[in-house]
């Protein structure tokens, strides 16, 4: 039976940081992407887009049940969801976006494999449309993404206790002589590790990855 490819268990140091700062040099890579507003607790279209990436990425992993293969297919475990978040000021400490939630900015994100193409993206939302023709497909776009360099590090425990991670990941930064560098595409971003439906707050796994440059 040939191997299903999983993300997390090939690139561990992307997905499975120590609970303390890592530098990273984070490479260009493909992901489905839905962009909205709003607080993702409450906010509807947050809950529609985690439905969409969702269902778009076992529509591409179960292709293989299909009469029409993609070229290059290989099954894989479908990658955490992720997602980035700012606001419209992006000089807010990100630490700060737990207190504006319902203005928060955020790309919800799943990484799909290289076989991915656009055509291949087109074919599996023409699939998902005719499934759930509720969901808003267009929605969704194929996205490639290289953030560079980040510093990361594993969060543990509720996502309102975010913050203090934060500031102990900007404690690094400043003691090895870098600085934040969110602008453009790059923004506070979280890689979500477990299922809040089935853990525990206080066992929740998060990554926490900013963008840096050298002071």
């Amino acid at each position: 039976m040939a191997k299903v490819f999983d993300f997390k268990q090939e690139c561990k140091d992307l997905y499975l940081p120590p609970t303390r700062p890592v530098l990273i040099e984070v490479p260009l890579m493909r992901f489905i992407a839905v962009d909205g507003r709003g607080n993702p607790n409450t906010a509807a279209s947050y809950a529609e887009a985690v439905e969409l990436l969702y269902g778009l990425s076992y529509t591409l992993k179960m292709a293989k049940m299909t009469g029409a293969v993609p070229p290059g297919y290989h099954d894989f475990v479908v990658p955490p969801l992720e997602g980035l978040w700012w606001l419209t000021d992006q000089n807010t400490p990100p630490q700060n976006l737990m207190i504006n939630k319902d203005d928060l900015i955020w790309i919800s994100l799943i990484r799909v494999p290289d076989f991915v193409t656009a055509a291949v993206f087109e074919q599996a939302k023409a699939a998902l449309a005719k499934k759930k023709p509720k969901l808003d497909s267009t929605r969704a776009r194929l996205w490639e993404f290289e953030e560079g360099l980040c510093a990361q590090m594993m969060h543990i425990g509720p996502y309102d206790d975010e913050p203090a991670t934060i500031r102990q990941l900007h404690g690094f930064l400043e003691a090895e002589g870098y600085r934040p560098d969110m602008a453009g595409e790059r923004h506070h971003h979280e890689i979500y590790l477990s299922d809040p439906r089935k853990t525990a707050p206080e066992k929740l796994k998060t990554v926490i990855r900013h963008p840096v440059a050298r002071e």
